[in-house]
């Protein structure tokens, strides 16, 4: 069972790093606006962000890494799994950091959900490199 925790914490995190995208990740100073990742904006923004872009690749891959995270928990190509987990993981707090870069500019600040996706991409690379050394180690 200590092999397959690792694993079930990474999809855990990638759970609530999609979960993340539907809270405010954007916030205008200028009439109170809000918008998400992908792509719900609520009040005035400035800008908002466009149709498919950033925010919602984050969502898609969050859930491409719940499946990397199942099967290296569940033992599915462990090593392969875990693998692409780690690197599903790395790519998603590479685009959060892009989205922070390309959307946050005065008077658009960034909202409590871009911080809490970034966090949570964050521990789950950490969560992918103990699932990838389990797998690794297992044999």
């Amino acid at each position: 069972m200590s092999r397959a925790l690792p694993g079930w914490l990474v999809a855990l995190c990638a759970l609530l790093v999609a979960i993340c995208g539907w809270l405010p990740w954007l916030t205008s100073s200028e009439g109170g606006g809000r918008a998400n990742a992908i792509g719900g904006v609520a009040g005035a923004m400035p800008v908002p962000p466009p149709g498919f872009g950033v925010g919602q690749l984050i969502v898609l891959l969050s859930s491409t890494l719940v499946v990397a995270g199942a099967m290296a928990a569940r033992g599915i190509s462990g090593r392969l799994a875990s693998t692409a987990a780690l690197a599903i993981s790395v790519v998603l707090v590479v685009l959060a950091v892009w989205f922070y870069r390309l959307y946050v500019y005065p008077p658009v600040t960034a909202g409590y959900g871009l911080y809490a996706a970034g966090g949570v991409a964050l521990v789950a690379v950490l969560l992918s490199v103990w699932a990838m050394l389990a797998a690794w180690a297992s044999r």
